[in-house]
């Protein structure tokens, strides 16, 4: 027993471990769920900190907790809010599905971190866990308030400044390589020629629109369902106390957030989570096609495509000596794959649950903030190890430009479709360019062909 404690909770007494801040629910939640070695991740448990610190101070505000046990629960809400806790946190991610036995955790965690603070013996309830550290508030609001703070703080912290990393490499290299021509590729066969400096402004692109898109969802996100308490009426949540909780969270965390337009709503529906998942989806979905497309192009070295060159950041294989892979890129398919699953999880979270409350916000929160997490990391790497270090092969990109049969599509409107299509396919067999057969058959001036032929007019989406 002794490296226990006894403490109480509504159902009777519980053994907890004697070193633990959190108590009685907590180790009930644990027992109950030995699922995974999943738990609430750190931007939830700083957000969830956050609300309590902001709740702490509102509820000393209004005359609704005495000064020095709000002191108390303000400081241990602040050793959350910085990390000192984290290893308290121990609730797997598949328990309760409000997240109610989070909430507690924090809770109990920070009413005996309170009470240790101003001397007090842990687990005497001296500073309860629901009396004072939830006042004025339900699991059914903190939870979802929880999570659309956790996300916009990563959004606006982490990914947006990633994700425009990434497209300020994209676009340095397009503008790098914008005087070098090469064919175009379609359904994976040689089409008209483009510059690989264009190629590389279309990947720019997609990663900007999805900055634009990501930032799209704030008027949603930024909505917090605290003050709605258990069904969105809020009952026990005392006048004032919403907006007085929003305005603190906003002040501390720089993200102007608001209050729920319609708390019934914020309660009962995970739609802003759905609608963010989705733009992670869109950046996934586009990452996963640059990422394919550097592999492509850097295949090789001596008998792929090689139009660029990847830098090599490791070895690449145990049996094949001096082999080099495109190890980056690969990570980011990978990222993207997994970006795409949390999204399926996500969508099938928020249609559970039944008239006022959703009960599959743990899971919710846990894949949106890991895909939030993952595409910021995601896009730091492809940028700083991958996409500043590529270099083109200038020489090869022009060498096979000369060799496409697709070359023939700048005749076509000057010797009609069908003896344009004559030449290539007499190119084709008897493997020769275009250039030679056009020459041979003389259809055209020499000089007007060789203008129709110049790669680099046809980059340029007008005739020489």
């Amino acid at each position: 027993m002794h490296d226990y404690r006894l403490e109480k909770d509504s159902m009777g007494e519980m053994q907890v471990p004697a070193s633990s801040y959190y108590g009685a629910q907590t180790q009930r939640a644990v027992l109950n769920f030995p699922i995974s070695d999943l738990r609430v991740p750190r931007p939830f448990i700083r957000a969830i900190g956050l609300v309590k610190k902001a709740a702490a101070e509102t509820n000393r505000e209004l005359g609704l907790l005495e000064a020095s046990v709000a002191e108390s629960v303000i400081a241990a809400a602040a050793e959350v809010i910085e990390g000192k806790l984290d290893d308290q946190f121990v609730v797997d991610i598949f328990q309760t599905g409000s997240g109610t036995s989070t909430n507690m955790n924090a809770n109990e965690v920070i009413a005996n971190r309170a009470i240790e603070i101003r001397g007090g013996r842990i687990g005497s309830r001296e500073i309860h866990p629901n009396d004072h550290v939830n006042l004025g508030q339900s699991s059914n609001d903190v939870i979802p308030t929880a999570i659309h703070v956790a996300a916009m703080e990563e959004i606006e912290k982490r990914l947006v400044p990633a994700v425009r990393r990434l497209a300020d490499s994209l676009r340095a290299k397009a503008e790098e390589f914008d005087s070098i021509v090469k064919i175009g590729r379609t359904h994976l066969q040689d089409a008209v020629p483009i510059r690989l400096g264009q190629e590389f402004s279309g990947y720019a692109a997609m990663v900007s629109q999805a900055v634009s898109r990501i930032q799209s969802v704030r008027q949603r996100l930024s909505q917090l369902a605290i003050g709605g308490t258990a069904v969105g009426t809020g009952l026990n949540c005392p006048p004032g106390f919403p907006a007085k909780v929003v305005e603190k969270v906003s002040r501390w965390t720089g993200i102007q957030f608001q209050e729920a337009e319609n708390r019934f709503e914020a309660l009962a529906a995970r739609d802003a989570e759905v609608e963010t998942s989705g733009m992670l989806k869109s950046l996934a979905c586009s990452l996963m096609k640059i990422a394919n497309d550097l592999r492509w192009l850097g295949s090789g070295p001596r008998c792929g495509l090689g139009e660029i060159l990847l830098p090599p950041t490791q070895p690449g294989s145990s049996i094949m000596p001096g082999k080099v892979n495109p190890v980056i890129p690969e990570a980011v398919t990978m990222i993207a794959a997994q970006v795409l699953g949390n999204d399926v999880t996500i969508s099938i979270g928020a249609q559970a649950g039944n008239f006022e409350l959703n009960v599959m916000m743990p899971v919710i929160a846990y894949n949106l903030l890991q895909s939030i997490s993952l595409l910021s990391n995601g896009c730091d790497v492809l940028a700083e190890k991958c996409v500043d270090g590529i270099r083109a092969d200038r020489e090869r990109c022009e060498q096979m430009i000369e060799r496409s049969l697709a070359l023939v599509t700048s005749l076509a409107p000057k010797i009609g479709y069908d003896q344009a299509a004559a030449i290539g396919k007499e190119a084709y067999e008897s493997g020769r360019t275009v250039r030679e057969v056009a020459s041979e058959k003389q259809l055209l001036p020499q000089e007007e062909l060789d203008r129709a032929l110049d790669p680099w007019n046809m980059t340029e989406g007008r005739e020489g």
